[in-house]
């Protein structure tokens, strides 16, 4: 049986740096650009049309913003994977890009050749990012003393909150399922159930979430 093919929707205003990811894209045996926009208007029109598993968008367009194409994704296509990349390293944009549905944030900061397999991580539950600004929130969010849970917030059981860590390390679906031994199924079940009760709808938003409430010790 050969490898599933996914379908990658690209949207960036920049020629030069659209041709240069298509191509990255497409060199990539189990990836396809099916479609492609340059603005934010054609993005919002391929957002509509469907068609796609993955949306890999910039940030900042002279006609709207990339954050809007991120929460219209989430909205129509819930399912869909979302990667960022983008320019933009600062904590409000990566912050913005999470809470919007983002799981993948990454940086146009030369060579492309890691862009296919970031995406296939995505697609195998990894939040790809890149290293300058994953450093950079794990010091701005490390608290100088443990956060005390929030009284207010969901209560998940024990296995839930297995879930939650390993999510939260980065571990893909597979690996969550081999380390608690169990199925994928039952894993995909799982999330299902924490988003729910975190009112979330990726798993950089449940992470962002579930450390906000104090529902994650250190990692």
């Amino acid at each position: 049986m050969s490898d599933p093919c996914y379908r990658v929707l690209l949207i960036e205003d920049e020629p030069s740096t659209l041709e240069r990811l298509c191509g990255a894209v497409d060199r990539h045996p189990q990836l396809q650009v099916s479609a492609r926009a340059s603005s934010y208007r054609d993005g919002e029109q391929a957002i509509r049309d469907g068609g796609f598993d993955v949306l890999l968008a910039d940030l900042g367009f002279p006609d709207g913003s990339g954050i809007d194409l991120i929460r219209m994704t989430r909205e129509l296509h819930p399912e869909v994977e979302i990667m960022v990349i983008t320019v933009f390293a600062d904590e409000r944009h990566v912050l913005a890009a999470i809470e919007a549905g983002a799981s993948g944030y990454l940086l146009k900061d030369g060579d492309s050749g890691y862009i296919g397999e970031s995406i296939l991580q995505l697609i195998q539950g990894g939040s790809p990012i890149s290293a300058s600004i994953a450093r950079h929130l794990l010091q701005r969010l490390k608290p100088s003393a443990p956060r005390q849970p929030d009284p207010d917030a969901p209560r998940l059981t024990q296995r839930e909150q297995q879930v939650l860590e390993l999510v939260a390390k980065g571990f893909s679906y597979t690996e969550i399922a081999d380390t608690l031994d169990i199925s994928v199924n039952t894993v995909t079940s799982y999330i299902k159930q924490i988003y729910r009760k975190l009112s979330v709808n990726s798993r950089g938003e449940a992470v962002f979430e579930a450390s906000q409430m104090g529902l994650l010790g250190p990692l």
